[in-house]
């Protein structure tokens, strides 16, 4: 068998396993005004934030806990084990009689689904050498971007059958699990006799050799995922807030998401091309400039959309790069747990987007307050980036983390 064909199954599989997130994370965006309506479960604006953001709290959850056991017991069974049990609480949502159980439902499945995404993004900078990363993790969370395409189009096609994307997101994660048991092989460094596996926590990752890489990707990531998560949760209400129809309101979600799986190609060539790190700057000023410009009310149709599809384009796979800085910055064998904890910390970020969005419309100033919001943090992103240490595309097998402690204070490698 060709290293090709040895890859094409991990590939594929990781590439699912992140669609997963996209899409639940877009099916309760897209859903949330259909969760509102006064027949069926009635949620208030208040209640609705309140399960997003428990929602998340789980996704945090399985991030920092149960993503380090992957540098221990290998990537395979832990992604098995969490895609499985996402899907499993997932297909029960739709059952839920009430706003409370849908809220404990939301976080059992978010503890499963918060290992999936730095599982595979860690597998898949295992099976490619290091001059591939960046594409690697751009290519592979093109999936996050096609599930929340997929779930913005399914919203649209069932309007209040709100039960239907989750039958449908739990139903095939459970056919990735069986699919991922058959076919998924374990990552060669857990079959690496030289490579002993260590429990890693926080405050290995504050040791000084990686003090400044870790703060800085800890506030790049909560940035990003700030931006992530508060624009795919809020985009919808936010656009209603601001006069448009609900139809519109979720085709801009459409839009959005359709922007961030150009800009996830775009990225990793460019990060793998040019340095990782100079892209970062790049993607996160853009971010910033574009949601910017939609605090201002613009009329024409097709100047809208340009200019969302462009915030799709820059915003989202500026966190990405962030992910792939981690995977040229870290030693293989800690490198799973710099990607889960360093996710667990972005998730904070992730609970506080929707959550300080969600205050915002509910207090009727989320247009355009809102969108200074999202510049503001995205600039704060680039600001966390800039300091750290310098990775160009020269990096080859040295890690920036462990290099910073040698070189002069620029950073610069």
């Amino acid at each position: 068998m060709t290293s090709k064909s040895r890859l094409s199954w991990p590939a594929a599989l990781c590439w699912l396993t992140v669609m997963l997130e996209g899409f639940d994370l877009v099916a309760l965006g897209a859903v949330g005004l259909a969760l509102q309506d006064p027949v069926g479960l009635q949620f208030s604006a208040a209640e609705f934030t309140m399960v997003a953001t428990i929602s998340l709290v789980g996704v945090m959850i399985g991030a920092a806990f149960v993503t380090p056991l992957a540098d221990l017991v290998g990537r395979r069974k832990v992604l098995i084990a969490s895609v499985a049990s996402f899907s499993l609480f997932t297909l029960l949502i739709p059952l839920s009689p009430n706003v409370e159980v849908f809220a404990a439902l939301r976080l059992l499945a978010g503890i499963g689904l918060g290992a999936c995404m730095p599982t595979a993004l860690a597998a898949m900078s295992e099976y490619l050498p290091a001059e591939r990363r960046a594409r690697a993790n751009t290519t592979t969370m093109t999936g996050y971007h096609c599930g929340a395409v997929a779930a913005s189009l399914m919203a649209l096609a069932a309007r209040d059958a709100w039960q239907v994307l989750f039958v449908a997101g739990g139903a095939a994660g459970l056919i990735l699990a069986g699919v991922m048991w058959q076919k998924l092989p374990e990552t060669a460094s857990v079959h690496a006799p030289a490579e002993k596996a260590e429990k890693v926590t926080v405050l290995d990752l504050l040791r000084p050799r990686f003090l400044r890489t870790t703060l800085a990707v800890w506030v790049g990531t909560f940035m990003g995922l700030l931006l992530v998560y508060g624009l795919n949760t809020w985009l919808p209400s936010l656009m209603e807030t601001a006069g448009y129809n609900v139809s519109t309101s979720i085709t801009l979600l459409f839009v959005l998401n359709a922007g961030g799986i150009l800009g996830m190609f775009l990225a990793g060539h460019v990060g793998d091309t040019r340095g990782i790190s100079r892209t970062i700057l790049i993607w996160f000023g853009a971010g910033a400039v574009l949601l910017a410009a939609l605090s201002i009310r613009i009329q024409t149709s097709l100047l809208l959309n340009a200019v969302i599809f462009l915030a799709g384009v820059f915003v989202f796979s500026a966190q990405v790069l962030v992910y792939a800085y981690i995977a040229q910055s870290y030693p293989e064998r800690i490198r799973g747990s710099a990607l889960g904890i360093t996710s667990a910390v972005g998730r904070f970020g992730a609970i506080a987007g929707p959550l300080v969005t969600g205050m915002l419309v509910s207090t009727g100033v989320a247009y355009p307050w809102g969108f200074y919001f999202f510049a503001g943090a995205a600039l704060l992103g680039l600001l966390a980036m800039a300091a750290a240490p310098w990775v160009s595309r020269q990096v080859g097998t040295e890690n920036a983390a462990e290099s910073a402690s040698r070189t002069p204070a620029s950073g610069r490698v």
